[in-house]
């Protein structure tokens, strides 16, 4: 179209919105495709920020984040990961995805490019791709049972035109969790090229093996290194409708980058900055729950599809997903949308995380376990 980037006329359709747009909002199908619990914001969360609404708190603030929430970010942080952010390098401009989004902006140009670890979520390469920019994959291995990252191949993905590397851990879809060690050789690999990091961290609290939350890149970078960590409200609190995520940022320069925030969005909604900082004052005891009703719910998913003859399974450490492959399918998209028209159940496409993903399948299992199970009778019928 004339007058438009070429990055933006070429844009592909995100694959789990070609299967969710089939059948969104339609209650006889058991839709598992997004990345979200069954569960609503919970009570203290709602009341804080309906209090702020109630008391005007409506107006423009720090495009950074309010004060009272940048303050529970520090002081969460320090509780959770050991570690003493200043309140420059905290930035809450909206969501998760919007923080992914200003960090590569920051980094790339036309004819650069991204090493990406995947499989990863589609938005991530989609973004880098928007800036005329190159997504490169390294996939994980599978192997002995669990996903694992092969650290030469990702020496060997970078060139002169590389800006960053993208991780994300735990991963969406796999479930992966870095190691320390894996962390530590990642970092030193970035700082020996003189490239960025980016590290998606927003299910770091949804951990099964022990601990309040896994590894993170805040833990071992220094403040100086060119790393930015991202995270979120919206998996751990069940707050994915409120769009607000947040991100450390490296310690230079923190002027310029509190500059993109307000260019980018001016900040997140400010009354809904008070539920957040709610949640990470008072939402303990909610994280707990979730964790519990994951586990519980990948324990309902790993009973039936570890077991079956077609499937390739591989537990997930962290996040809430089963990513797992299918024999005999070659067109996961085609296969998806198969399943919500005949069996009722939709769930996202391998083909949506990557190259070489088109044998594989993701399902969200942070759901009661009465929907799982019905979901799980369909799909294995539909298998059979």
């Amino acid at each position: 179209m004339h007058g438009l980037r070429t990055a933006i006329t070429q844009l592909r359709a995100q694959n789990i919105s070609e299967v969710s747009r089939l059948a969104l909002g339609d209650p006889d199908v058991i839709a598992l495709w997004f990345g979200e619990s069954d569960l609503v914001t919970p009570d203290f969360v709602r009341d804080a920020a309906k209090a702020a609404l109630d008391q005007g708190k409506t107006f423009y603030d720090h495009a950074g984040g309010t004060k009272i929430l940048k303050q529970a970010l520090i002081d969460y942080m320090a509780r959770i990961h050991g570690v003493n952010i200043a309140p420059s390098r905290v930035l809450v401009p909206g969501s998760a995805m919007l923080c992914i989004s200003m960090a590569v902006g920051m980094m790339v140009a036309p004819g650069d490019n991204i090493v990406v670890i995947s499989p990863v979520w589609p938005n991530v390469a989609l973004v880098i791709e928007s800036r005329g920019a190159e997504a490169r994959h390294v996939p994980l291995d599978a192997s002995d049972g669990r996903f694992m990252l092969d650290m030469e191949k990702v020496i060997s993905a970078i060139d002169d035109r590389t800006r960053a590397v993208f991780v994300a851990s735990p991963g969406n879809p796999t479930g992966w969790v870095m190691s320390r060690a894996e962390q530590k050789t990642l970092l030193d690999i970035t700082r020996a090229r003189g490239i960025g990091l980016i590290a998606d961290e927003v299910y770091t609290r949804l951990v099964y093996d022990g601990g309040l939350a896994a590894p993170s890149f805040l833990e071992i970078a220094d403040d100086d290194d060119l790393v930015f960590v991202v995270n979120t409200f919206s998996k751990a609190w069940a707050m994915t409708g409120w769009r607000i995520g947040w991100m450390v940022t490296p310690v230079k320069p923190t002027e310029q980058f509190n500059t993109m925030a307000m260019i980018e969005n001016n900040g997140a909604t400010v009354f809904a900055q008070y539920g957040a900082a709610a949640a990470l004052m008072h939402g303990e005891d909610f994280v707990a729950q979730m964790v519990a009703k994951c586990r519980k719910g990948r324990d309902v998913v790993e009973a039936r599809l570890s077991q079956h003859p077609r499937i390739r399974y591989v537990r997930p450490e962290g996040a809430f997903y089963a990513y797992f492959g299918v024999e005999g399918m070659t067109d996961s998209l085609a296969f998806a949308q198969n399943l919500v028209r005949t069996a009722r159940v939709g769930l996202a496409p391998g083909s949506a995380f990557g190259p070489g993903n088109d044998g594989y399948l993701r399902l969200c299992f942070a759901q009661s376990v009465d929907r799982l199970e019905l979901a799980l009778d369909r799909l294995v019928a539909a298998l059979s």
